[in-house]
Formats: C-alpha cells, sequence, structure tokens
C-alpha cells in the first residue's frame, strides 16, 4: 500500500493509520550492495523498526568505492555518460532490491535528480563534463517511474539541491510533473541543501509537492538547524507534513575538514528536536558507512568535497547503537499517539534547546542536558514520566508549582530524557 498524506495535513498515513516515518540512509545501495548484502542489511533494519528507505537511483557522487562496476547509463570511451541508453541490467537489479525491501514492509524513497547532475548547483564541479541534458529528464524520470511505481515508493524530485538558477529549477519541475502526470497517487518531496529554508515559489505552491523535507546538516556550527528549520517549514504555507530528511549522521565527522565526528548523543538530539519543533511526521537517520556503503579498504568521496573523514565497513556502521535510539522514538510515537504532534512555546528556561511539542491529552519535552524546567503549563493537571534515552528506564516524576509557573524537577539520570505528561 502506497504512504499518503493524512486529512489533516501534518501527517503520512498508510491504510488509514498514522505513520511515523522512520527512514535509513542508503543513498548508494544500487550502485554499492551486493543482494546479499543488502538482504542481510534489510532483515537488520526490519527488526529495529524502520519503515522507509531513503536511496539514490543514480550513483552518488561521493559513494564509497566499489568493485561492482555497476553504472545506469551507457558510458562512453571519452568518459562521458549518453544518458538515452539505459543499462538494463543496473535498472533490473534495483528493482529486485526495491522489491525484496517491499516484501520486507519498506516504502522507497527514491532520489530522481541528485544534484550534481543538475546544471548550476554547488556540486556542478564534481561532474564538469557529463551532466544530464535537460531534453533527457523526462524520458528519464518516465522510464524510472515507470519501473519502480508499482512498489508505490515516494520520490525525492531533488538530492540536496540549492535551486541556484531558472536552468536548475526547470530539471527539478520537469521531473516533479513527470511523476505526478504517470503516478498521481505518489508522493513527493524535495531533498534540499543543508541550512536551507528557501524554497522557490514554484514548488513551494505545487500542488504536485506533498511534503516538507529539510536537512539540518553536518556541520558542527549550524546543529541548531535541527529545531531552528522545523519551526520553519511547520508555519509555511500550504501546511504539509514536515520532516527532517538528513540530521546529521552519526560517527560522520563534522564537514568541511573539521575534527570531530557525532555521537550517538548529537544525532538522537538532533532528531528529538526536529520532531518537537514542527517536524513531526518523522525523520531521518544515517550511519556514516551505510549512506556510502562502505567496505573496509575501499576508497571514499572526493577530498574538495563535503570534507568528511572515512567512513566506517557498512557492517559496523549498520550496528551503531543510535539506530536503537531513533527505533526507541519511533516506538515512543506510536505508544503515545504522537505522530504530528504540535510544537509548543512553553518552556520558560533561558534556551532554545529544550523542546515541547503535545496534542490534546498529552505532552512531550526533550531535555539534552539535566536542569530544572520552567514552564507555562498547568503540570498539576497531568502526570509525568522521565524517561532515560540512553538506558530507556522510565521514572515516575512529580512536577510542582513555583512562583506561577510549572517545575519539573531535575531527574536522576546522567543523560538527555524525554519527559511525557498525559492528562489526568
Amino acid at each position: 500500500m502506497a504512504v499518503q498524506v493524512a486529512a489533516n495535513r501534518r501527517t503520512l498515513e498508510k491504510q488509514g493509520k498514522p505513520l511515523f516515518y522512520l527512514a535509513d540512509t542508503v543513498w548508494s545501495a544500487f550502485t554499492n550492495a551486493t543482494l546479499e548484502e543488502w538482504e542481510e542489511y534489510l532483515d537488520y533494519r526490519k527488526m529495529q523498526g524502520f519503515n522507509v528507505l531513503q536511496i539514490n537511483i543514480l550513483r552518488q557522487w561521493d559513494a564509497s568505492g566499489s568493485d561492482l562496476e555497476l553504472e545506469p547509463f551507457a558510458q562512453q570511451e571519452d568518459g562521458t555518460t549518453d544518458y538515452s541508453v539505459y543499462n538494463e541490467f543496473y535498472f533490473d537489479r534495483a528493482e529486485k532490491m526495491v522489491r525484496m525491501a517491499t516484501e520486507r514492509g519498506f516504502t522507497s524513497a527514491l532520489v530522481l535528480l541528485w544534484c550534481n547532475y543538475v546544471p548550476d548547483t554547488w556540486a556542478t564541479r564534481f561532474q564538469k563534463n557529463s551532466k544530464m541534458p535537460l531534453g533527457a529528464v523526462e524520458p528519464y524520470v518516465t522510464y524510472v517511474v515507470n519501473r519502480f511505481s508499482k512498489y508505490n515508493p515516494i520520490y525525492l524530485v531533488s538530492g540536496d539541491t540549492d535551486f541556484p538558477s531558472d536552468v536548475a529549477n526547470t530539471y527539478y519541475q520537469t521531473a516533479l510533473e513527470t511523476v505526478k502526470r504517470i503516478s498521481p497517487s505518489s508522493l513527493t518531496t524535495l531533498h534540499i541543501q543543508g541550512r536551507l529554508r528557501d524554497i522557490p515559489e514554484t514548488f513551494a505552491n505545487h500542488e504536485g509537492l506533498d511534503f516538507y523535507m529539510y536537512q539540518s546538516g553536518h556541520n558542527s556550527e549550524f546543529q541548531a538547524m535541527a529545531h531552528e528549520l522545523a519551526e520553519h517549514f511547520y508555519n509555511q504555507t500550504p501546511e504539509r507534513p514536515v520532516i527532517n530528511g538528513e540530521p546529521c549522521y552519526e560517527q560522520i565527522s563534522y564537514s568541511r575538514n573539521v575534527y570531530g565526528r557525532y555521537s550517538a548523543f548529537d544525532a538522537r538530539k538532533a532528531a528529538w528536536q526536529s520532531l518537537l519543533a514542527g517536524g513531526g511526521a518523522g525523520v531521518t537517520y544515517g550511519a556514516h558507512g551505510i549512506w556510502s556503503w562502505h567496505k573496509k579498504g575501499m576508497s571514499f568521496g572526493i577530498v574538495e568535497g563535503e570534507g568528511f573523514d572515512s567512513p566506517y565497513d557498512w557492517r559496523s556502521a549498520l550496528r551503531f547503537e543510535g539506530a536503537w535510539d531513533y527505533s526507541f522514538m519511533k516506538y515512543l510515537f506510536d505508544q503515545y499517539q504522537l505522530v504530528g504532534v504540535k510544537p509548543l512555546d512553553i518552556v520558560l528556561n533561558k534556551t532554545k534547546e529544550i523542546r515541547a511539542a503535545g496534542n490534546e491529552d498529552t505532552i512531550v519535552l526533550y531535555v539534552p542536558v539535566n536542569t530544572k524546567v520552567r514552564l507555562d503549563f498547568p503540570v498539576e493537571d497531568y502526570e509525568f514520566t522521565t524517561i532515560d534515552l540512553v538506558h530507556r528506564r522510565f521514572a515516575q516524576t512529580n512536577p510542582f508549582r513555583e512562583n506561577e509557573c510549572g517545575v519539573i524537577p531535575m531527574h536522576m539520570f546522567e543523560h538527555d530524557t524525554v519527559i511525557i505528561g498525559t492528562r489526568k
């Protein structure tokens, strides 16, 4: 069954039931993963409760090296690509991988045009001599939509784009409108560049754009974008579900060759802040080694690109603890019926790091660093539980009123927590 936008315009649903979009980032699967590896990967992520896989249909420009030598189009002797000649073996294999995922209950979210294939984008320099001609876009999108739509995927029309020119935008508009013409029931969105908040009106007002997807990204100076962009897109018109499609990946290094790597805590914090600041339809996880499908000893990336340090082998990255953190988020959102939760401006502490959201019967707080939380909220009307997000322990919590505000006292855990209040 296909994923659809719910009647409330804030959430997604499947078979008439709310869907918490819990995606994993596997951009390079079609070019790098063997079918045996893919099966192992799918079974592990299914066990963890993931339900969406974000995959690039074409080769990811910064994928890890692979000995599979798979290309979607014919390669010319001069090193350029003939976008009019499709490699049927490549697409047969990719279709089989999508079918394997669908049989296990996953929805595939397929990227049509990563920005390096489009003129004028920030990634132009990484594919200077082999851009996809504009005239090839409609035939290509027609081809892949006819192949994949039987599996009810979501289409990410763009990949990491910055909408730099009318020429580039025409590529994406052509792709979007081709999808909607051939498969009008398929959901579409845009995967946009990190920290970008301004989408051209051509897309923002397009009735074919089904939900907002933003990227808080991997720059260590701008991790507040996780909640800032969630707020921004939540307040856009028209109203659509909002998803952080690329928060910081676990164990990826800080971008721009800055020393350091993101921990499970960093990835967890970005996700919870996204979810409670307006991105309550779901979130995407990434592991450094899975997205590029890295195998130990193989090459990785381009030095002058995003400037990321080496990935882990994909099997090691598959088992990072942070994926279980995201699985636990989905459990809590389903258990407490929080999908699409509304952001609340009730935190009186002088920080934007503590986030609050709620619905008619439930309030949820994310507290990254332990402190007494002061709220403009009737805490006496709710029963509260504090959840240690590292050890997943649940503790009874007794709020009180102080100086005309509600107070959640300091908890006894050493890690970040989620505090959930249910109406008495």
